[in-house]
């Protein structure tokens, strides 16, 4: 069985331990993806984003595994999540993920279509939500995320930055494109 890896954010840049095949490929499926999460070290993380993330296409490597339940637990042990937190799309045995995610039906037709479009069987991604209300307490906006960023301590404030600046630079969400405008990132 083939399998996609759907990667956007630091999974690009830091797999660790993911086993993959090959390199990251660029022309991934297209997905709405925003910097509206917070992480635990206070980092706004790039995640699946229906209502403030802007289209954009990710990246794909293919895992080693040919069993979907053994690449969702490779992805799910470098995300340090539970399977929940996994999505996935099995076009070849006809299963997926929306019993955990409902509200993601849009993405999950768009990766069943992907993977028809480059013969791949099944793909796998990290299905983390945007969580900036929760813990904020404040509707995600870019100008709510840019005050989020500023109450940050220095040093929390310059790891969130740099995660930011690590994405590729393709990476062009609203909060990504604001602070490159501000000359906060390059």
């Amino acid at each position: 069985m083939k399998i996609a890896i759907i990667g956007w954010g630091s999974l690009i840049w830091d797999p660790r331990e993911l086993p993959r095949e090959g390199v990251w490929q660029e022309d991934g499926p297209i997905i709405k993806i925003e910097f509206s999460r917070v992480s635990r070290d206070c980092r706004l993380t790039l995640v699946v984003d229906e209502n403030n993330g802007l289209k954009t296409k990710t990246r794909f490597a293919f895992s080693p595994r040919s069993d979907i339940e053994d690449a969702i637990n490779d992805l799910k042990i470098r995300e340090g999540t539970v399977k929940k937190w996994i999505g996935y799309v099995d076009i070849k045995h006809d299963q997926n993920s929306l019993n955990y995610h409902p509200n993601q039906v849009n993405i999950h037709e768009d990766l069943k279509n992907w993977c028809r479009d480059k013969s791949i069987d099944a793909a796998v991604w990290t299905a983390l939500l945007s969580n900036f209300f929760e813990e904020t307490k404040l509707k995600f906006s870019v100008h709510n995320a840019l005050k989020y960023i500023e109450s940050l301590s220095k040093s929390a404030n310059k790891n969130a930055l740099k995660y930011i600046q690590n994405a590729s630079s393709d990476i062009l969400t609203p909060l990504r494109s604001k602070l490159i405008a501000l000359k906060l990132i390059e």
